[in-house]
């Protein structure tokens, strides 16, 4: 009997992926879970997984195509090499207690896969899932384990940590037992259903525990044998090369004696801890190791990663430009302050300047529809509704929340929701459908102290408005120079949809509204 191995879910959006890496070839055997192959997409690298234990009879998709979402990637044999391996442990486990032997002999012939069976027989197999990641949130990063396999566990004692695009996630342990088998390393990318390790609960839990321990022997025992049908993990390939790190003074730590990441790092650091006594013996050592000594290195979270990406896909696919244009807000300050505690008072909210912003820059989108258009692929979709993105800073970083239909909602409807939105936000609990589906963008960096930036777009949006610090200034009014609270406003825009007299107009609309703000309530 053979079964398919297929391309899994790779998340929202994405829809092909490139085979980068076969760990293993036709006719080799390999055990359930067994990673077979490693996918690079725009977003992650995606390890394949092997469905069953068997023998690898066919590889369809060959090292370097690209593939699209479910494809058929290779067929693995039922039965086999593979398949015989996991009764021969059995028989060896329910021997074991009679046969000292058995016991014995059992580490020199058993494979990987076969451990994991004669770790579970002592008791019942827990899986441990990926906890609910909230709405919307399809997948996260293992970010630490703070157990490892063999280590005694107690119910709800903390495994790993996840990191979501929001919050981080702590798995705890759903069973007391041994931690047998951990499917996802740290780094990996698991989606919401995913199953992340083994625990073997029961009596024969703790009586397996030494097992576990021996269990990586063999494995690492291979590199030694000059063997050279492992295949290191990509991004250690990447360190080493980077490092100037030759293999050899890696000890790979992987399934079958892979080299991973962490391993460079760990060879690294023990090269750094060996070499101190005679950096400390040359005291005219250059001044770049003792720079290094005082740097810091931390791992992007998976916030700042897609903020990141983002910003980069927006400046390399937009012909982004930005216009700019100042408003008197004298008439707006008067208004806000005539009415704000008649207006808190009814509503239960205050009255802010984003909500004339927003109304003002409503007004201006339906006489330029295309600012609140985008691009797709040779078509422009024009909006008939505006979803808009009120840009807020969080401790972790930059979030978009939405605003549904703004173009719909009173003053106080929209002072309401900016303000849920941006207690949301900064308590991390804006889900993905929160901050999805904006059709423009307002930024207030004004809050910080700027006084004149370009904000960078949204994609795919076609325009983002930037509001910046109220500041006094000298102006010519009726031929006298007075004093007035004055605001620089950026337009940034993509000029493949929209044009220069487009963007000028919008910023116009906008300062009129602003600065006479009785043309909201006319419709002028």
């Amino acid at each position: 009997m053979s079964s398919e191995v297929r391309v899994p879910t790779l998340g929202e959006s994405v829809t092909e992926a490139t085979v980068a890496t076969w760990f293993k070839k036709a006719g080799d055997t390999v055990a359930v879970d067994e990673m077979l192959c490693e996918l690079e997409t725009d977003k992650v690298t995606v390890e394949v997984p092997s469905p069953v234990a068997g023998t690898l009879s066919e590889i369809i998709a060959a090292e370097g195509e690209t593939v699209g979402v479910d494809a058929l990637l290779a067929m693995v044999s039922e039965g086999d090499a593979g398949s015989k391996a996991a009764p021969k442990a059995k028989d060896d486990a329910t021997k074991s207690a009679s046969a000292p032997a058995a016991e014995e002999e059992a580490p020199k012939s058993i494979d990987a896969g076969a451990v994991d069976v004669k770790l579970r027989e002592g008791g019942e197999t827990v899986d441990v899932m990926v906890p609910t990641l909230g709405e919307s949130v399809s997948e996260a990063t293992v970010a630490t384990w703070f157990k490892k396999v063999g280590d005694a566990v107690a119910q709800d004692e903390m495994l790993c940590e996840l990191e979501t695009d929001k919050v981080s996630v702590e798995v705890p342990s759903p069973a007391a037992g041994i931690l047998t088998e951990i499917l996802a390393a740290e780094g990996d990318t698991v989606d919401a259903k995913a199953k992340l390790a083994v625990i073997s609960s029961g009596e024969g839990a703790a009586a397996s525990a030494p097992a576990s321990e021996e269990a990586p022997a063999p494995a690492a025992q291979k590199p030694q044998t000059g063997s050279k049908d492992i295949e290191d993990a990509p991004s250690a390939k990447k360190a080493m090369a980077e490092a100037g790190v030759s293999r050899d003074q890696v000890t790979g730590t992987g399934r079958d004696g892979r080299v991973m990441k962490d391993d460079v790092a760990k060879a690294l650091a023990s090269a750094k801890s060996s070499s101190a006594p005679a950096a400390a013996a040359a005291p005219r050592a250059p001044s770049a190791a003792s720079d290094a000594s005082r740097e810091e290195r931390v791992k992007m979270t998976r916030l700042r990663q897609t903020i990141a990406r983002r910003l980069k896909e927006s400046q390399n696919t937009a012909a982004m430009l930005t216009t700019y244009n100042e408003v008197d807000m004298t008439e707006v300050m008067e208004l806000r302050n005539e009415y704000k505690d008649l207006f808190l008072k009814k509503h239960g909210v205050k009255l802010g300047f984003m909500s004339f912003f927003t109304k003002a820059c409503v007004h201006a989108l339906r006489e330029v529809p295309e600012v609140n258009a985008e691009i797709d692929g040779t078509d422009v979709v024009y909006k008939n509704f505006v979803h808009m993105g009120i840009a807020a800073g969080t401790p972790t970083g930059l979030v978009v929340p939405v605003i549904r239909d703004a173009d719909a909602m009173s003053f106080a409807e929209i002072e309401k929701a900016i303000a849920e939105k941006g207690a949301a936000a900064r308590d991390g609990k804006l889900s993905m459908a929160d901050m999805q589906g904006g059709t423009f963008t307002i930024s207030n960096g004004g809050v910080y102290g700027s006084l004149m930036s370009s904000p960078i777009l949204n994609p795919p949006q076609s325009g983002i408005l930037g509001m910046h610090k109220i500041q006094d200034r000298p102006m010519a009014i009726n031929g006298q120079v007075v004093i007035r609270p004055m605001m620089y406003l950026a337009l940034s825009y993509d000029h493949r949809i929209v044009d220069g007299k487009g963007a000028v107009t919008f910023l116009v609309r906008v300062k009129e509204a602003l600065e006479d703000p009785r043309r909201l309530l006319m419709d002028l």
